[in-house]
């Protein structure tokens, strides 16, 4: 029997009926045409070819709800007819593989700038972030602190891509909630100063989230909704929860009260010790009963036996898929895997 037989056997989550429990994690390329949020020819073959190869569940690169949302050169949107009808030729060319795809919605707020958006960066306080623009290389700057509208705005934006989603024919949605973003600001007391209902405690903090998940499930069902989530930003660790427990329970106790089934907690690394002597996702489990996507620099291995332990029902990877298109097919017959090469795979689609 096949040692990667638990991760590459058929399974039903909720309404997908997935090849294999292997997910292809949300990697940012920055190949969309970067005039109108376009998708390119050259994504629509680099997601097609890791259909084809068979893998279980892809999740898209983050995908902007609204030009406000753009973080950098090249990122795709589902704001405009447009970006949604060139989505289709994606989802057609993974569906015709027999692949299923969702869509990363990915706010990035405070973590943008004017030269690339028009108008000031948006977050729930004026308070900047440390650090550079990607790509466009210039200090982050001071964004406007939002008003209860312009959170509404936002919240509307959600849905209306959550809309688009559908029309262009995803078979669901993820919320991009994790590492420092516009989401992941307002539940962050260091980055959400605010005193209204949207701050202060735990509770205001989430209100956020909250209206968006009741927002977009009005346009696609709850059960193919992942929300994407993480105790702090990958490169700065003053983002670490200061209550761990607290946090969690404010987290778990939201989806449960939102219906949300499928959680993506995201780390750097699955192996890491979180608290006592789980990781992040072991803790998650003995609290919840729903679907986890395990993720972390994952190797086959240790995903092989963290899905046949049940600490997460699906494994995502990221870079192995970058390097390896058919990373499914290496798997099933042990094949060596090509190491990731940042300099010869990030400037190309292959």
């Amino acid at each position: 029997m096949n040692n990667m037989s638990t991760l590459l056997s058929p399974v039903t989550i909720n309404e997908w009926h997935l090849r294999n429990r292997l997910v292809m994690a949300p990697l940012t390329r920055g190949f969309a045409n970067d005039q109108d949020g376009t998708v390119t020819e050259e994504m629509v073959a680099y997601y097609e070819r890791r259909a084809r190869d068979g893998v279980g569940l892809i999740i898209t690169e983050g995908i902007n709800p609204s030009l406000a949302g753009k973080g950098t050169y090249g990122i795709p949107g589902l704001y405009t007819a447009e970006q949604t009808a060139s989505w289709k030729k994606v989802t057609n060319a993974v569906h015709k593989h027999g692949g299923t795809i969702i869509a990363q919605l990915w706010h990035v707020g405070r973590l943008s700038h004017s030269d690339l958006i028009g108008t000031p960066p948006q977050a729930p306080s004026s308070i900047p972030a440390q650090g550079r623009v990607h790509k466009l290389h210039k200090p982050y700057q001071i964004p406007q602190a939002m008003s209860v509208q312009d959170i509404r705005d936002t919240i509307q934006q959600f849905q209306t891509a959550a809309r688009n989603a559908v029309l262009a024919g995803f078979d669901g949605i993820e919320l991009h909630a994790a590492h420092g973003y516009l989401i992941d600001q307002f539940i962050n007391e260091k980055t959400n100063h605010r005193t209204d209902e949207y701050g202060g405690d735990i509770q205001g903090r989430l209100r956020f989230l909250k209206e968006i998940i009741i927002a977009v499930q009005k346009e696609i069902s709850v059960d193919r909704i992942s929300v994407r989530f993480s105790e702090k930003k990958d490169d700065d660790p003053s983002y670490i929860w200061a209550d761990k427990a607290g946090m969690l329970n404010a987290y778990l106790n939201l989806f449960r009260e939102t219906g949300i089934t499928i959680l993506h907690p995201s780390t750097d690394r699955y192996t890491t010790v979180w608290t006592g002597e789980q990781n992040f996702h072991e803790v998650i489990r003995e609290q919840w009963e729903g679907i986890i996507i395990g993720v972390g620099d994952l190797e086959a291995i240790t995903a092989e036996q963290a899905v046949h332990d049940r600490s997460i029902d699906l494994a995502a990877f990221g870079r192995p898929f970058i390097a390896n298109p058919d990373l499914v097919q290496k798997l099933r017959t042990g094949q060596q895997l090509v190491e990731y090469d940042a300099n010869a795979h990030l400037s190309v689609l292959v």
